[in-house]
């Protein structure tokens, strides 16, 4: 049986933080000091991470961030692994905790009321109510719940672009659901903005939805930005509905495309996958920079050179350093 030793943590926690480079530093220093590895995002509205490490490193983290009296309303959605998620730890400042070009709303003033996964399932499949996906196209291409309405977005900041496209449901209840319901918070604090009255948002995602309620009637998988790179969700009707990007044939085998220029990460069918030699299509398969393809499409990243200490102002512990990258 798998040994199940590690953690890994998705949240995210809408609160003022007056200082964020000091708190980065702070809270940087706390991952390197409890090999937690991840990516951590702090800016003045607050914080958002998926990070991974061993059970009782993440226990630790946990307490860390709800011991502060700003996010102490934090939840986390815990899944479990055999290994670390990541091979880095990042902490940066950025001016959103998700990149949204809604920099103006507060979710703590205003947003679509929280469902819980039980009351979303039991409410998603009644008269006047419509389903609203708020991801990327590359998201829900791979997976979304039935009968959802999906955007064409390539990233989340063009989400206000498409207002004018959901003009018509400003009579209807507006569900909205993300992979772990920080796109929602202003997703839906904006829908409200613009005229929308009856606004709800997944709590938690589509993550604690898979976790509480079973992710009934989510078709495919979650794609989610860790090296798991897709999870499954549905533990009751479980369908596949995305396409191989070669051949078009049903598959959900994520792939990143052998050549490095290219990268893209698509679902590509295992007979395509060697056909290409983990390529996306034949110009990419004669690239001269294509990596060796061994049958997965997934290539880790190169960490020679990487340094978690940088940027930090304590001098760096060589020990910690090796026992961190060597992971």
């Amino acid at each position: 049986m798998e040994n199940l030793d590690y953690n890994v943590l998705l949240y995210y926690c809408y609160s003022e933080i007056k200082d964020p480079e000091t708190y980065r530093e702070e809270h940087h220093l706390f991952c390197i000091e409890n090999n937690i590895l991840g990516r951590v995002i702090i800016s003045s509205e607050g914080l958002n991470g998926t990070v991974s490490g061993l059970k009782e490193d993440c226990e630790k983290y946990m307490e860390y961030v709800k011991s502060d009296p700003r996010f102490a309303k934090t939840e986390f959605k815990i899944d479990q692994m055999d290994k670390h998620a990541f091979t880095k730890i990042h902490v940066r400042v950025k001016p959103e905790i998700v990149h949204s070009s809604l920099k103006h709303v507060n979710p703590n003033v205003r947003t679509g009321k929280h469902l819980e996964p039980e009351e979303f399932k039991a409410l998603k499949d009644q008269e006047e109510v419509v389903i609203l996906d708020v991801r990327s196209n590359y998201e829900h291409e791979l997976g979304r719940f039935k009968n959802a309405i999906t955007l064409d977005i390539d990233n989340f900041r063009d989400f206000p672009e498409k207002i004018n496209e959901l003009e018509h449901l400003k009579g209807k209840k507006v569900l909205t659901y993300c992979t772990g319901g920080i796109k929602c918070e202003k997703a839906s604090a904006y829908l409200l903005e613009q005229g929308f009255e009856d606004v709800y948002q997944l709590h938690g995602g589509i993550i604690k939805y898979g976790m509480e309620a079973g992710g009934e009637d989510f078709e495919g998988k979650c794609y989610v930005f860790d090296n798991r790179v897709a999870v499954d969700v549905n533990k009751v009707n479980p369908k596949v509905i995305s396409k191989c990007h070669c051949c078009g044939k049903i598959s959900d085998r994520m792939v990143n495309c052998a050549n490095p220029v290219c990268n893209i990460h698509v679902p590509i069918c295992e007979e395509c996958g060697w056909k290409y030699e983990g390529a996306c299509s034949d110009e990419c398969k004669e690239h001269p920079e294509k990596r060796p393809y061994d049958g997965t499409g997934y290539y880790q990243k190169n960490t020679n050179g990487y340094n978690p200490y940088k940027g930090l102002y304590r001098k760096p512990d060589k020990e910690k350093i090796k026992s961190i990258i060597h992971e």
